[in-house]
């Protein structure tokens, strides 16, 4: 398995990892049951861990597509800009989340403000993750770009490229 596969393979899981754990930690917050919060917590530090190779790979993905026809050299640079953002959000949760399941296990008081706290930061890192996600897919699927111009496999249309400073594809 290349870097391109082993990209793909995994970077679904932070996506959907941290919106599995937002409704965990949102049903543990309601329920104001510990053990459920638990379970969030640790899913969104494994989340965050595994994050760190599917960013560590982005750049080999980046090798093995960005001379293919109809790949955005500008897609590619906006989603690893994102993507560095995103991994540092990413790794505020972890470790924000290590720290509230430790709060929960010691019984600290503040553990619920921590809860309530990285509920919230769970919340910004999926949405900048989906991004992430949704830039990374506009990369090799031109149907899901803003600029996407359906044309019939039959026809005789022939299908010109921008270059890169005109903000279209290479």
């Amino acid at each position: 398995m290349d870097a391109t596969h082993f990209h793909l393979v995994l970077t679904h899981f932070p996506i959907v990892g941290t919106i599995i754990g937002i409704g965990i930690l949102a049903y543990g917050q309601f329920s104001k049951n510990d053990s459920i919060k638990k379970v969030a917590l640790s899913t969104f530090i494994v989340m965050s861990l595994l994050t760190i190779p599917v960013f560590l790979t982005g750049e080999g993905a980046e090798e093995s597509v960005e001379h293919l026809a109809g790949v955005s050299e500008q897609i590619i640079k906006e989603h690893e800009e994102l993507a560095e953002k995103a991994i540092w959000l990413m790794g505020l949760l972890g470790t924000t989340s290590l720290f509230g399941l430790y709060a929960i296990i010691k019984k600290w008081s503040f553990s619920k403000t921590i809860t309530l706290i990285i509920l919230f930061v769970s919340l910004a890192t999926f949405g900048l993750f989906a991004k992430v996600g949704n830039l990374g897919g506009q990369i090799r699927h031109t149907e899901i770009r803003a600029n996407y111009v359906n044309i019939p496999a039959d026809s005789n249309t022939v299908i010109g490229t921008q270059n890169d400073d005109e903000g279209g594809g290479g």
